[in-house]
């Protein structure tokens, strides 16, 4: 007859056993023998004397002072680059911008750099409102009745905000890519 207690004893020793072979290694005999190495022969040391007829000669190339050379011309500010903008639908504001553009004898590339910065600016949208600045229209006037001096129809006419944005940025940058630049350099035009 076997006792209550009998079988959790044996389970318990049963595992305890399991569990002191993983901790103790019973191979680990053979392997603590410590292995002992015979110190290794020492080379001389290296030693420096110093003989008292010794001198030390030190010698400097010639030289001679020139002027500074003459500092190189500041380069011309970069102007900005922009993909091209390829030919606009005829009767868009573009096509207005492009007809523009040509007139004033700017090339094809500024009409790209401005595409690319009215892009940025309005999307093209007459309508378009900043509602932090406040600024208008294709060119993003700030305020945007400063279009008025192009024409009473500033609000809605393609043609009078493009006209008023071309002389801008005329003044203010040089061409279209002086302006491109600029946005991209800080931001804004």
């Amino acid at each position: 007859m076997r006792r209550a207690w009998t079988l959790p004893v044996f389970s318990f020793i049963a595992t305890l056993s399991f569990v002191m072979v993983s901790v103790i290694d019973p191979t680990s005999g053979a392997a603590a023998e410590v292995e002992t190495y015979a110190p290794a022969d020492r080379a001389p040391v290296q030693q420096f004397a110093a003989d008292s007829d010794a001198t030390a000669v030190v010698e400097t190339a010639s030289y001679e002072i020139i002027a500074p050379p003459e500092p190189e011309p500041e380069p011309e500010p970069a102007r900005g680059f922009a993909p091209s903008a390829g030919t606009p639908d005829p009767g868009t504001a573009q096509a207005i911008a492009a007809e523009m553009v040509a007139a004033r004898g700017w090339g094809p590339g500024e009409f790209d750099c401005l595409v690319a910065l009215w892009n940025k600016e309005s999307g093209w949208n007459v309508y378009a409102m900043n509602r932090s600045s406040g600024a208008y229209g294709i060119p993003q006037s700030l305020p945007g009745d400063k279009m008025a001096s192009a024409g009473a129809d500033w609000q809605t006419n393609p043609a009078t905000q493009i006209t008023w944005g071309l002389g801008y940025i005329q003044g203010r940058y040089g061409s279209p890519c002086g302006a491109w630049a600029h946005s991209q350099r800080v931001g804004w035009y």
